[in-house]
């Protein structure tokens, strides 16, 4: 784990000091809802890795994609779902832990690296928040995800009230 997941300040501040510019909030695919409270919970829809609502990366890794896009597309749905939570609390300074975050890789039947895949999320995560607020984590290879992306991300935070 990197010092900089100890390092002060809030994560509004972490994420100018890393340089990262949240994308746009993602918006619904569907008939839902991208994030819902109830209480000190926040729950978040399955982020997916696009960028202006079209997908970043179509496929499987272990087919047509490799570890190194399955991470950046992993990271991609991070931030996107990091911009959920913005949008929906105003600022991420709000966020008191990342209670879980699960996430569904789409692989071929051969590859076994999903928890390399899983690990940009939790690298970020850990440099966004801090090394005390990173969470317990669910890491899934499945056939395929919706719209053939090969990601999605389902994420719980602990927010302040």
């Amino acid at each position: 784990m990197s010092a900089r997941g100890s390092q002060p300040g809030g994560a509004e501040q972490r994420l100018q000091d890393l340089g990262i510019q949240l994308p746009s909030a993602p918006t619904p695919f569907g008939n839902y809802v991208e994030a819902t409270q109830t209480g000190n919970l926040l729950f978040l829809s399955g982020t997916l890795p696009v960028v202006d609502h079209k997908p970043k990366y179509l496929g499987r890794l272990g087919k047509e994609l490799d570890v190194e896009a399955g991470r950046d597309a992993a990271r991609t749905a991070a931030l996107s779902a990091l911009a959920a939570a913005k949008e929906h609390l105003g600022s991420l300074d709000k966020v008191n832990r990342v209670v879980r975050f699960s996430i569904f890789i789409a692989t071929s039947g051969d590859f076994f690296d999903q928890p390399r895949i899983a690990d940009a999320v939790s690298d970020l995560f850990r440099d966004v928040f801090g090394i005390e607020k990173i969470p317990v984590r669910l890491v899934i290879g499945v056939a395929s995800l919706p719209l053939g992306m090969p990601v999605e991300l389902e994420v719980i935070f602990e927010v302040a009230e």
